[in-house]
């Protein structure tokens, strides 16, 4: 006998670690979820920046469906095929000649951390182990990378947290200039800050980072976990400014809404990363680098990176519009479809509600904090969608004006 779901079970038997909406989605199909009523809604949330090819894919079906057939997984003993068809695809679309692959955006990034402070310890002492990082940065939920987020709001139970991690203000320089010295042996920086508000990096701060690195032998690392594959209209994120990074971590959209990531970085980095020094069980498993091959071969073209762009501009116009009418945003930002609007004053506080309105109307969009109201849709939603779903956005944030909760 089937059990019968609802949300009501979440409180029940899961850890209280999340508050997710009030319907289940059950079923997908490109850029439309339903739930468990059969109700319709446009995803503009995208599995927070995952699904970028939308919901069931059927390339990525394929995909996943011949190599389920054929074996899922042997560990970290055996190499398997499409591992290496995939490394070589990164590398070859990249500054990238060497991969790591595991399993999330948290992993990429503890790869990237442990390999700078190995790279440092091995070149030049232990004394070098200084990490910067930015204030209001998210790199993930393990100790280390909670630790090098500049949110205290997600690291500070934690205590004791790792040492000789220190955080400067995004976009200011001379604040960066001010703790970057020869101990400090990584710096680590998202090209926009998605968690942190959809803030995009000037290019002259990146730039500037990329020439205090060179000046004090630090390791450069992009977080590229939200903004990579395709995302800004670049493949990568870098590409948009011409800053090339040392090491670069991947994932969200790598896997199309299959967990999969991986650390990038070059020979030279990668050298000191020798047998036994990092790991992984899953990391690399045929079936999850099988549907990242595909991704990368349907993003990585032009066609869908131009269209990228087409989109952005498609949603900033009607945004802008909205706005003109409400007068709820203070500012509309991002590159390509991660795009985040920041609540005007006098409406502070409430994004939240936004994207409860918004959902009640058949539109799913994310927050960023409780002031910037975030999208991140698939990058190939229609024309259709984009239009429909932001008419429905439309009446979300006019409800929201009035006061009036449907």
């Amino acid at each position: 006998m089937s059990l019968s779901i609802t949300r009501e079970n979440f409180d029940e038997w899961m850890m209280p670690v999340y508050a997710p909406a009030a319907f289940i989605p059950v079923r997908g199909e490109g850029s439309r979820l339903w739930d468990q009523q059969g109700k319709e809604y446009i995803d503009f949330a995208g599995g927070i920046a995952v699904n970028a090819l939308g919901h069931a894919h059927p390339a990525l079906r394929q995909a996943l469906n011949d190599q389920a057939a054929k074996f899922w997984h042997t560990g970290n003993g055996y190499t398997n095929e499409p591992a290496l068809r995939l490394a070589k695809k990164l590398i070859d679309a990249t500054f990238a000649e060497k991969v790591f692959f595991c399993n999330s955006g948290a992993e990429a990034n503890e790869a990237a951390l442990k390999l700078a402070r190995k790279y440092a310890h091995d070149k030049f002492g232990a004394h070098k182990s200084g990490i910067v990082a930015f204030k209001n940065a998210f790199h993930g939920r393990t100790l280390f990378t909670v630790s090098a987020g500049g949110q205290p709001s997600y690291s500070q139970d934690f205590a004791p947290l790792p040492p000789d991690i220190r955080h400067a203000a995004y976009n200011d320089l001379d604040s960066a200039r001010e703790l970057i010295n020869d101990n400090t042996c990584a710096v680590i920086v998202e090209p926009m800050q998605g968690e942190g508000g959809v803030v995009p990096a000037q290019k002259a701060f990146l730039q500037g980072l990329r020439e205090l690195c060179d000046r004090h032998n630090a390791v450069l690392i992009f977080d590229e976990v939200q903004t990579g594959v395709g995302r800004t209209g670049e493949l990568y994120a870098y590409m948009h400014y011409g800053v090339t990074p040392d090491v670069l971590s991947t994932a969200k959209a790598l896997g199309g809404g299959f967990p999969v990531g991986a650390m990038l970085t070059t020979d030279k980095f990668a050298s000191v990363m020798v047998v036994g020094t990092h790991g992984t069980t899953y990391g690399g498993n045929p079936l999850a680098t099988a549907v990242a091959g595909q991704v990368l071969d349907i993003i990585n073209t032009p066609e869908v990176l131009n269209g990228v762009k087409q989109r952005h501009a498609w949603f900033v116009e009607r945004l802008n519009a909205i706005n003109g009418k409400t007068g709820l945003f203070k500012e509309i930002r991002g590159l390509g479809l991660l795009i985040g609007c920041e609540l005007a004053p006098e409406f502070a506080g409430k994004a939240k509600l936004v994207s409860q309105e918004a959902a009640k109307l058949g539109v799913m969009v994310l927050i960023a904090g409780a002031n910037v109201v975030r999208f991140a849709p698939a990058l190939v939603v229609s024309e259709e969608e984009i239009r429909t779903g932001l008419d429905r956005f439309a009446l979300a944030c006019e409800k929201v004006k009035s006061g009036v909760s449907s």
